[in-house]
This record gives C-alpha cells, sequence and structure tokens, in this order.
C-alpha cells in the first residue's frame, strides 16, 4: 500500500494541469493538449496577449497501481496566460518575447486526500518568435523557441496525497511549428524536452526522504481544415508523453516510465484578428503508469 500511494501522489495531482504534477506517477504537471491549431505563432504579430483557459480531465482507469476497477479522479483547471511579443529582432531575425502562466487546480477524487482548491506552480518563459516564411499565396511555415522554467510556487502539503503544486523546479523547452498546406490544411506541432529537480519533502506516504522525477519528451499536435474563410477550421488534435530515464527514490532508481498518447477532434473559431476560440477534447490510449481517461479543453485568446 505504502508502494502504492507513492506512485499515485504526484500524478494525479496534476492530471490535467500544464505546470504541476502531472507527468509520470512523479512527474510534474506539463502541456498536454492546452495547446493544438496554429501553435508556431501569435495570431496577431507582436504585442500583448492574454489567454485564458478552462480544462476537464476524468479519469477511471488507473494504469500499474493496483487499485480496484472503478477507482477515479476528476481535475478542474483555470489557467491564466500573459505573453508579450516584441517587434525587436533578437536571433537571427527572431523576435523576443515572454510567457507567464498560473493555473488555479481543484481535485474531486476517491482515491486518495487532496489539497482541494488552490494554485497551481509558476510558469514563467522567455522565447523566440520568428516571422512567418511567405509563399506566393501567404505564409507556408512559423515556429518559436521557448525556455519555459516551473518554479515550486504552487500549494504543497506533505500530508497530502494529491497537490496543486510539485514542490521542485522543473526545465520544459519546447520548439512549437506550423506549416501551412495548400491553401486550406495547417499542421501543427509543439514538442517539449523535461528535466526536473528534486522533491526533498515528498508525501509522507511514500516512505522517501527525496524523490527525482526522470526524464521525458512531450508533444502536442493539431491538423486543421479552414471551412469558412478566416473564421472556422475544424480538425484532429492530439498529445503523447513518453518518461525516458528512471525516477529515483533516495538515489534509488525505480524502474516504471510513463507513457501516453491521446487524439481527438478540435475547432478553433476566429472571431477577428485579435480574438480566437479553440476547444479540444482528447481520448487517451497506449497509458502506462499514470491514469487514462478523457481531457476537455477550452481556450480563449486575446491580442490588445
Amino acid at each position: 500500500m505504502t508502494r502504492l500511494i507513492r506512485l499515485l501522489l504526484p500524478v494525479l495531482a496534476g492530471l490535467a494541469l500544464c505546470v504541476t504534477p502531472v507527468a509520470a506517477y512523479d512527474l510534474p504537471s506539463v502541456n498536454l493538449g492546452f495547446t493544438s491549431f496554429l501553435d508556431g505563432g501569435p495570431p496577431a504579430g507582436p504585442g500583448h496577449y492574454l489567454s485564458e483557459y478552462v480544462q476537464y480531465y476524468t479519469a477511471d482507469k488507473l494504469r500499474g497501481t493496483g487499485l480496484p476497477p472503478g477507482a477515479k479522479v476528476d481535475v478542474t483547471v483555470a489557467l491564466t496566460q500573459y505573453v508579450y511579443q516584441s517587434n525587436q529582432p533578437l536571433l537571427f531575425g527572431g523576435k523576443w518575447g515572454v510567457n507567464v502562466m498560473l493555473p488555479l487546480v481543484a481535485f474531486d477524487a476517491d482515491v486518495l486526500p487532496d489539497n482541494g482548491t488552490g494554485f497551481g506552480d509558476l510558469l514563467i518563459g522567455p522565447f523566440v518568435q520568428w516571422d512567418p516564411i511567405m509563399g506566393a499565396n501567404g505564409p507556408i511555415f512559423m515556429h518559436r523557441i521557448e525556455l519555459q522554467t516551473i518554479l515550486p510556487t504552487g500549494d504543497y502539503d506533505h500530508n497530502k496525497a494529491l497537490n496543486q503544486g510539485s514542490n521542485h523546479w522543473s526545465f520544459n523547452p519546447y520548439w512549437a511549428a506550423t506549416a501551412f498546406i495548400g491553401p486550406k490544411v495547417t499542421a501543427s506541432w509543439r514538442i517539449h524536452y523535461l528535466l526536473n529537480g528534486k522533491n526533498d519533502d515528498p508525501f509522507v506516504g511514500s516512505g522517501a526522504g527525496g524523490i527525482k522525477p526522470g526524464q521525458a519528451i512531450h508533444y502536442n499536435y493539431a491538423v486543421a481544415y479552414e471551412v469558412l474563410e478566416k473564421q472556422l477550421r475544424v480538425g484532429i488534435n492530439g498529445y503523447g508523453l513518453y518518461q525516458f530515464t528512471d525516477t529515483k527514490y533516495d538515489r534509488v532508481k525505480n524502474d516504471a516510465p510513463d507513457k501516453v498518447v491521446a487524439i481527438g477532434p478540435g475547432l478553433v473559431w476566429h472571431f477577428s484578428q485579435d480574438a480566437h476560440l479553440f476547444a479540444n477534447a482528447y481520448f487517451e490510449t497506449r497509458v502506462r503508469n499514470r491514469p487514462q481517461g478523457e481531457r476537455y479543453n477550452l481556450r480563449f485568446v486575446y491580442h490588445f
């Protein structure tokens, strides 16, 4: 039972988050499905952007835990994001910017005690955005690199199995791009590398004095077709996560890496060049050592 609790504590806390404990059973929360279509660049060029996300995740299959069938957890996340995109070239013509994100997280679990509702870890990421590469009929490719850092600022109680904060730092850089395929089709992707620090005060039920989660690769992807010109795109979206180094408990390796892939439908509605609404659904499969469930995401982006 102690082993089971040790494995469950971080993953359930971050099931739906973008910046607190999620990935493996010991990984922090990462961006699984928060971003999708047209991810390679801001929709209206330089300026200030405010995004509001609402994501709901529900799972009743907890893979690799030994819990009885029907054990369930629901996580609701309200995430606020501020982005500033400058108009000043910095690197090979790329323009600098900064991304700041803060989630508010609520748990509803019937398995382990949780920390209720509270703020997750703060994410800060400087980035470089390159202008679109243009063709005869418009843009053909745009991309960006961001150096994200997840700071251990979220609510955390070592007496609780489910927490909003991870209680350790993480470095989570990514490359995001969008390719314009013909006049109506776009393909977008975002690929992250996750490097974690050590939690020196883990959940008391873990029996460990310190836990250092393993490294992982995670990604989002989306393909869209323009149904209404400059107004509506519909398509498919998905995500995946693969842990490729072992988590360490008191410097002892635990060979139980994390894995998940998901796919589902989505759309983006362009109210104007400055206002955009994204809607996504994801259904998980090929899951190893983590919950398996469904994820629903709404995101509204506004350019000032």
